[in-house]
Parts: C-alpha cells; sequence; structure tokens
C-alpha cells in the first residue's frame, strides 16, 4: 500500500493508525501548492480532489478520506481496539466522534488558514471552536480517550487537528483535560514515530 500525504496535515491521523497496527505502507509525500507527488507526478491523475490523504492499495485501487482510510485499516489489520466490530454501540461512538471532529472541528480550522478570510470572520471562527472544545473537554473527564481509556481511530484524528491549534489563535490552554490528552498523545510510539517519518519538528 502507499499513503499519499503532506506533513502534518489531516493525513497525518491514519498515518498514526498504520502506525499503531503495523501494517506495511509506503509514504509518498504530496505537495498541495504544487499538486505534485515527491516523484514529480501530476497528484490530480491520482486523486481528482486534490486533498490528501489518499490510500492506493496493492489491487491499484485508492480509498479517499481520511475516517474511511482510518476505519479501512482498522478493519483490514483485525484491531477492534481501534475501531469495535460491527453492531456494537461502541463502533458507533468512535463513528460519532469521527463525524464530530470531521464537520465540526476540521471544516473549522479550514478558513483559519485561508489567506482570503478577513479577520472578523476568523475570529467567528476561532469563537466557535473555542465553544466545542469546551464541549470536548467536558467529555474527557475522568476519560484518557474519547470513548473511555481505550485508544481508537478517532483519539488520532482528534488529536492531528487540535495540533493545528496555536499556529492559528485557538487558545486552548485552560482546557486541562484535552492538554492532558495531547500530551497523553504525545507519548504514544507511532505518533512519534510518524512525527518522525514526516519530518515533524516535534519529532525531535
Amino acid at each position: 500500500m502507499k499513503l499519499f500525504y503532506s506533513p502534518g496535515a489531516c493525513s497525518l491521523a491514519p498515518h498514526i493508525i498504520l502506525r499503531e497496527t503495523g501494517m506495511a505502507c509506503t509514504l509518498v509525500k504530496v505537495d498541495l501548492g504544487q499538486h505534485k507527488t515527491q516523484e514529480g507526478g501530476n497528484y490530480y491523475d491520482l486523486n481528482p480532489k486534490g486533498q490528501v490523504p489518499l490510500l492506493a492499495l496493492d489491487d491499484g485501487t485508492t480509498v479517499s478520506e481520511g475516517p474511511v482510510i482510518a476505519q479501512y485499516i482498522a478493519e483490514r489489520a483485525g484491531r477492534q481496539d481501534l475501531l469495535p466490530p460491527v453492531g456494537s454501540p461502541a463502533r458507533y461512538q468512535v463513528l460519532e466522534w469521527q463525524n464530530y471532529i470531521t464537520s465540526e472541528l476540521h471544516k473549522s480550522f479550514s478558513p483559519l488558514f485561508d489567506p482570503r478570510f478577513d479577520a472578523a470572520t476568523k475570529t467567528l471562527f476561532v469563537e466557535q471552536l473555542g465553544k466545542k472544545y469546551k464541549y470536548i473537554d467536558s467529555r474527557l473527564e475522568g476519560r484518557a480517550y474519547l470513548t473511555g481509556n481505550t485508544f481508537t481511530v478517532a483519539d488520532a484524528y482528534l488529536f492531528v487537528v487540535t495540533g493545528w491549534a496555536p499556529n492559528v489563535g485557538v487558545d486552548l490552554s485552560q482546557l486541562a483535560n484535552v492538554q492532558a490528552f495531547l500530551g497523553r498523545m504525545a507519548q504514544r510510539d507511532s505518533v512519534k514515530a510518524a512525527w518522525a517519518a514526516e519530518g515533524l519538528a516535534k519529532a525531535a
């Protein structure tokens, strides 16, 4: 398999899940500004959406969208700790969080990276994110991870998008449970390995 990624982007989440499972996968870096792969290929030829991540399977088919890729990896690896089995209430708790992170957090961060949005608009998104993270902080009370004491695919996703906060003016420093979660995640071997492989400063 090949995982097409951009360092520190949302593709880091399925990358962490790959490290958790130990599944063999080749990383292919994508320049999202030029939409070129590290070999110089046109990334649009592989993914017409032009976004990362993209997982290319051994049979030539591809899977896009980070939460779906994470689900595929967990299921292929048979890791029911990362994503519980079909029909179990625990599975739908994880998927509920995946959907929340996608729709309420990930997409709320996007305008903060876009220079076309003015300061007033960005302030609105920062305020909205602050409210949403207060909710998450309350749900993390007494828990190591989002659904309890077991790490799941949703935790990797939350960790990655929350890591963008300091760069775009979203102050989460007063949210003790969120900060404890981030610190806990940063100590996972899978996170350290993914950081190192993507050449991120935190790997040091």
